[in-house]
């Protein structure tokens, strides 16, 4: 088993991640457990994981709010969607032996704890997987943010990103133009100034000020996971100049 080099990290799982790119359904049974099966492996080198979710497989604050919804509803309804995703990722987890707790960050008692930062880092310190809910709680903050900001403030070495089945940071749309270009590495001011649509730019300023590395790979492909905690190259890494 390959050597981690980091021993906390924080993975962002987008809500395409529970539906696998299949358009007829919203979460994917089978999809989720190879993306279970896939934490596990990675939990087994002995790395601290705690996610993110997504909703885009559910809903989308910013198109329900295109469609005539009060943007604020609409975002708040987007976090609940990731309660959503959190509890069909625990159940899966915990059916393969995964011991796991969810935090949200809207209070939902009945089925989470609310996001507490030393009880999250003790879950982890315990082995336990942390599933983090509801965004960062508040209405015009992305996942992407709740993301940076949650690594951040769990002391997290690295952040995970899987987008969309790809396989990194493109230029364009790999899955609309096959000419489209993949970048290995990224300064975070590259990705800005690029507009590459990585991450909002919240979210990718506040990595970029507290210097936490980003790796955008494909959790699909086989022992992706684990390559990345391993420190081997693979997708796209973002970090500061000096580090490329």
């Amino acid at each position: 088993m390959a050597q981690a080099r980091y021993k906390r990290i924080l993975l962002k799982l987008s809500g395409e991640a529970f539906k696998g790119g299949k358009a007829d359904t919203d979460i994917d049974a089978v999809v989720v457990s190879d993306v279970a099966h896939r934490i596990k492996q990675a939990l087994d080198m002995h790395v601290q994981i705690a996610i993110v979710v997504g909703a885009g497989n559910i809903w989308r604050g910013a198109t329900a709010e295109k469609a005539g919804f009060d943007r604020v509803t609409a975002d708040y309804a987007g976090m609940l969607a990731t309660v959503i995703n959190a509890l069909a990722l625990q159940d899966t987890l915990e059916k393969i032996g995964v011991e796991t707790r969810v935090q949200s960050a809207l209070n939902i008692q009945q089925v989470s704890e609310p996001f507490i930062r030393r009880r999250a880092i003790r879950h982890m310190e315990k082995g336990r997987v942390v599933i983090l809910a509801s965004g960062t709680g508040n209405p015009y903050m992305t996942t992407d943010t709740a993301a940076a900001l949650r690594a951040i403030e769990l002391g997290a070495e690295v952040l995970l990103m899987t987008k969309n089945c790809v396989d990194g940071v493109y230029d364009s749309d790999p899955r609309k133009n096959p000419l489209a270009k993949k970048f290995d590495h990224l300064t975070y001011m590259q990705a800005l100034n690029m507009r590459l649509n990585v991450m909002d730019t919240t979210a990718l300023s506040l990595c970029m000020d507290n210097k936490l590395p980003i790796i955008v790979f494909n959790l699909q492909a086989e022992h992706s996971m684990e390559s990345a905690i391993g420190g081997k190259y693979i997708g796209t890494l973002i970090n500061n100049e000096e580090d490329l």
